[in-house]
């Protein structure tokens, strides 16, 4: 069975646009847990324009399912994970002013970087996965860099689906079973959805959890929390 953890980036931006705490971001992690969630994500960037440093220390705190700490391994970001100590850490090479993950890591280029940080977050304890397109090289040196797990961005078969998902999930399936058979685990997230989650839940090989964030928040906003955590987990269970 595939986890979902739920990312609550998005009610932490509606937040910050008025002020105050309205919506609570660690109300939305606990009622996610309470739905069915079984992870809580959250992207920490340096301007913290949506989650702040503060809201991981909260959120470490209080939530009983797996805190997955997804960021660029800047020296902040680095000293943040070290010391939350989260179940997991997704690297993400975004640049500061991304408005969101848009490109996995080169890791033939960035191997040694790589390979140091996340042997910094493992003698911590700490699962780490590495973003990655869908490329069987790149699956290839994210092994070499000791990494558990990889994180396959999904924007690319999510913006390929309509028109032919065979075709927009092959590279995904490929990249999945080099890394299966590489001993790493598998996740996936951006741009995910009702629409084409079970697809990809039923077809990339070992995939152990999904990230989503964006089009599940904006899902309940019509659909209500509790209602929309219930029918992604029924897509990912495959249930009619």
């Amino acid at each position: 069975m595939t986890k979902l953890s739920v990312n609550i980036n998005k009610i932490a931006t509606l937040r910050n646009s008025r002020g105050g705490d309205l919506p609570n971001v660690l109300e939305a992690a606990l009622n996610a847990e309470r739905f069915g969630a079984e992870g809580i994500t959250v992207h920490p960037r340096p301007d913290e324009r949506h989650i702040r440093y503060s809201d991981v220390y909260d959120l470490k705190r209080a939530i009983k399912t797996e805190l997955n700490i997804e960021g660029n391994p800047i020296e902040r970001f680095t000293e943040l994970v070290l010391d939350v100590v989260p179940a997991q850490v997704t690297l993400v090479p975004d640049a500061h002013d991304a408005i969101t993950s848009n490109s996995g890591w080169d890791t033939r280029t960035h191997q040694a970087f790589l390979r140091e940080v996340v042997s910094a977050f493992k003698a911590k304890g700490i699962r780490t996965s590495i973003f990655l397109d869908p490329d069987v090289e790149m699956v290839r040196y994210a092994a070499e860099c000791g990494t558990d797990r990889i994180e396959l961005y999904t924007e690319a078969y999510a913006s390929g689906y309509a028109a032919d998902r065979e075709r927009a999930i092959r590279p995904y399936a490929e990249a999945a079973r080099e890394a299966v058979r590489l001993g790493l685990g598998v996740n996936g997230g951006h741009d995910l959805n009702l629409e084409n989650l079970r697809y990809f839940a039923r077809t990339i090989p070992g995939l152990l959890e999904v990230s989503i964030g964006h089009a599940l928040i904006s899902d309940a906003i019509y659909l209500g929390m509790e209602n929309t955590i219930q029918l992604y987990l029924r897509e990912l269970k495959g249930e009619a």
